[in-house]
């Protein structure tokens, strides 16, 4: 019974962790990456559909993504979402293809997006410690049905505590990276 909550709150934090990469890697760091259109949506046939379904999203060089819809009327349709997103970026049409040129970033820009980058990683920080508290509160229930002893439930708040240790540590080795990423010049 413990282990099978340690087991669910490990794979949560896991899934934690996972959810901040995504999420960092559409902060724009300089360099052209896909990542950074992946999570715009455009509307194809009246269905909201992601933007990498409806064309193909490639890195031109370290500044330029390419885009390159499957129907020549998407074009529009792209350049607008790109626009409408406020990523600070501007769609050039040359023909059926679209390049996205990344604008370097001031040092005022570079400070405002790790601040986003902190502020992402405390959110991350918080979904494990709430892992941790449901995970205590089992085993407190199971204290209280007598299925577990004190002892068992001490060991298991310790060992519920080792685990969100170790997640909070790779949540600030994610942080730290991602901002040395985004101060680089």
């Amino acid at each position: 019974m413990i282990n099978e909550i340690l087991d669910d709150a490990a794979e949560r934090m896991g899934k934690t962790i996972d959810s901040l990469h995504q999420g960092l890697n559409k902060i724009r760091t300089g360099r052209a990456s896909p990542a950074l259109l992946e999570h715009l949506s455009v509307e194809y046939y009246g269905v909201d559909t992601p933007i990498n379904q409806v064309a193909n999203i490639s890195v031109m060089d370290a500044r330029t993504l390419s885009l390159a819809p499957w129907e020549k009327n998407m074009v529009p349709v792209l350049e607008k979402a790109i626009l409408e997103a406020d990523l600070g970026l501007n769609p050039i049409t040359s023909g059926d293809v679209i390049r996205v040129p990344l604008p370097p970033l001031t040092e005022e820009r570079r400070i405002e997006m790790a601040k986003t980058v902190k502020a992402e990683g405390e959110n991350a920080k918080i979904a494990v410690r709430n892992i941790r508290r449901d995970a205590n509160s089992d085993f407190k229930e199971l204290l209280k049905e007598k299925e577990i002893t004190e002892d068992e439930e001490k060991r298991a708040e310790q060992s519920i505590q080792q685990h969100t240790d170790d997640f909070i540590g790779k949540i600030d080795a994610v942080i730290a990276e991602k901002e040395q990423e985004i101060m680089e010049v």
